[in-house]
């Protein structure tokens, strides 16, 4: 399910010498200095440089070594998950959730109508909102998950490949470091963001997100509009660390301790729901059609 170099890398990262790899793989240190240069040119990247101690990672191999032991332990998780999933009854949805796709908003509604529904179990099923597998989260959504929470429009489900069932609008908002000067407000204006960097997803991301950025590029230029690509804890981290804003919404307000998520005075919004699979399975229907009846009530 995963690259068998990047276990490779792993152990021998872990252990620091090929040799030691080599007896703790049961191969020989040839096979695993070849599988390290071949993952080395297949990436392009220099993962390892010698010292006088043995082997050690450079910057691009910390990197690689922290996703690769995510991805290595999701892949066994996978496994286990479906083996499990073979002794249970076909009645169980796998709700991925990250900080940035917090199951608790639609897992409480789902409580409160479940009883009508007593066949129908949830499985929490956690994973990392990273660049290297949030994209991949979404378009196999059916595979090891059925359903993510999130925040979406048709812009943006056709370039992740799902589909998605609206249950609210969610205000975009501002986070702001706790010592930020704008942490003591409960309500912003577009002029309380005059002379500051407003962190944003990139154009064509999401239409609603884009009407936002045409009325700031048009009426307040003094706001410094910086663009991202994915929403990630880095990105959280990013703006505590430098003070600067960042555009979120208000079921992210638990995402990061030292941020605090503040609504603006503006008239932006955008969907949030439930994204799953273009091709969903009987049972999800089912929940879908479940809580968009909910909803409706």
């Amino acid at each position: 399910m995963y690259n068998l170099q990047l276990e490779t890398f792993i152990v021998v990262a872990d252990l620091g010498s090929f040799n030691k790899a080599a007896e703790a793989l049961y191969i020989t240190p040839p096979a695993v200095t070849k599988q390290i240069n071949l993952l080395e040119k297949d990436l392009g990247l220099t993962l390892f440089v010698r010292t006088h101690r043995g082997l050690a990672l450079t910057e691009a191999g910390k990197s690689l070594y922290r996703d690769a032991k995510y991805i290595i332990q999701y892949c066994k998780d996978s496994v286990e998950r479906a083996k499990k999933a073979m002794q249970e009854k076909d009645n169980v949805i796998r709700i991925g959730t990250s900080p940035m796709t917090p199951a608790a908003p639609f897992v409480q509604a789902w409580s409160t109508i479940q009883k009508n529904y007593p066949d129908i179990k949830l499985q929490i099923v956690p994973y990392m909102n990273s660049v290297e597998n949030a994209r991949e989260i979404l378009k196999s959504l059916g595979k090891n998950i059925d359903i993510v929470a999130g925040i979406f429009d048709e812009t943006m489900l056709k370039l992740r490949q799902c589909s998605g069932l609206e249950l609210s609008r969610q205000q975009i908002c501002c986070a702001v470091s706790v010592n930020h000067r704008l942490a003591r407000k409960d309500l912003l204006t577009f002029q309380d963001l005059y002379g500051e960097n407003f962190l944003m997803m990139h154009r064509g991301w999401s239409n609603y997100v884009d009407e936002l950025r045409d009325d700031i590029w048009k009426n307040h230029p003094q706001i410094h509009v910086v663009d991202f690509d994915i929403y990630s804890l880095d990105i959280f981290n990013q703006c505590e660390n430098s003070n600067d804003i960042l555009m979120a919404v208000e079921n992210w307000k638990d995402v990061h301790p030292l941020l605090k998520v503040i609504p603006v005075e503006w008239k932006y919004t955008i969907p949030y729901g439930i994204l799953y699979s273009p091709e969903p399975t009987d049972l999800v229907k089912k929940f879908l059609k479940a809580m968009q009846k909910a909803v409706q009530a």
